[in-house]
């Protein structure tokens, strides 16, 4: 057949679904010669999409495994993540939870507080994090403020939308009481909810700051009521931030669901904190919280890292031999020759 007539029958054939006849399969072409080093040799890109296994496998957490760590009174351990190589430590490190905060607003793309950052934005975080997350519970994203506040339906809709674009098992939303209802109604359609109470970050213009809750009697009273009303709404467990370590450890025995403490004491089921706080991603005379103890020096490690780096460029110790990729002789001398006369 004409090489026209079957560029004209062999893509009807695909479109039906269909095998083509042998007789319309165009001959298969001449293999050509490879060219450079094996395939396996090759690394295309500097760049490396897909991250390492952990040294020491462990089984996926649920939340199930949460239930069963608060019921043997293990603390639980949460930690933030806000892209692919944060949350790829996190779940190396044997991290319980991984957290979606929206903290992510002021340590990840530099806003002045959680209030500004948009969906789009923590749905695009929550992906990035979600592909390194293979162990640790993947991962409770943060309604941020303007998504959920408006009705129970707004709630529901958000949440829905972290589940399905941000790949996120569970959701986070500030409030007590007043957030009950939001709270049903995302639990009762299958979406698992972790309460925040005491200080709510979202909501610091209408409580006067970032400033401790539940100092007074009528604050703490305030503060475990919530609690019970996120519980009997729903949540799987309840962060409380900023609370006094005695009124968090009553509010914890008082309810039947963990308890995750951000400056709120020992006595909580579990802790948090903000990765980028905790391993001192950040230069000196920053402000940190005091709940935050510094567990590393990425920063100072980093900048030397990057110190030196700029340093052996201008002085062309970098790159070294060995970090460029060679050329058989032959083939550099006939490239020379090649281009003698160019």
């Amino acid at each position: 057949m004409a090489a026209a007539a079957l560029a004209r029958c062999w893509p009807r054939y695909l479109a039906l679904g269909l095998r083509p006849p042998a007789r319309l399969s165009p001959a298969p072409a001449a293999s050509a010669p490879a060219i450079g080093p094996p395939r396996s040799q090759l690394r295309c890109s500097s760049h490396s999409p897909v991250g390492t296994p952990p040294s020491t496998p462990r089984n996926k957490v649920t939340l199930g495994t949460l239930r069963s760590l608060h019921r043997n009174n293990d603390p639980i351990t949460v930690i933030t993540a806000h892209d692919f190589p944060s949350a790829h430590a996190a779940d190396h490190a044997g991290i319980d939870v991984i957290l979606v905060g929206d903290s992510l607003a002021m340590v990840a793309l530099g806003m002045e507080d959680t209030s500004e950052v948009l969906l789009e934005e923590m749905l695009l975080h929550c992906r990035s994090v979600a592909r390194a997350t293979k162990s640790a519970f993947t991962e409770v994203g943060d309604l941020p403020m303007g998504t959920y506040e408006i009705a129970p339906e707004q709630g529901l809709s958000t949440a829905i939308r972290f589940v399905k674009e941000g790949r996120v098992q569970g959701v986070k939303l500030e409030g007590g009481e007043e957030m009950a209802p939001t709270i049903r109604k995302i639990t009762t359609a299958g979406i698992p909810v972790l309460g925040h109470v005491g200080l709510t970050p979202q909501r610091q213009n209408a409580l006067g700051g970032f400033r401790v809750q539940g100092k007074t009697t009528q604050g703490a009273l305030r503060v475990l009521e919530d609690a019970l009303a996120v519980q009997a709404a729903g949540c799987f467990g309840v962060v409380v931030e900023a609370v006094p370590a005695e009124v968090a450890a009553i509010i914890t025995q008082k309810l039947s669901i963990p308890t995750i403490g951000i400056g709120a004491g020992a006595g909580c089921s579990g802790q948090v904190l903000v990765q980028t706080d905790m391993i001192g991603n950040f230069p000196p005379g920053r402000f940190l919280p005091k709940f935050v103890k510094k567990y590393g020096d990425v920063w100072g490690e980093t900048i030397k890292a990057l110190t030196t780096y700029r340093d052996e460029v201008k002085s062309r110790q970098y790159p070294a031999r060995s970090h460029t990729y060679p050329m058989p002789e032959e083939e550099l001398n006939q490239f020379a020759k090649t281009i003698k006369d160019l």
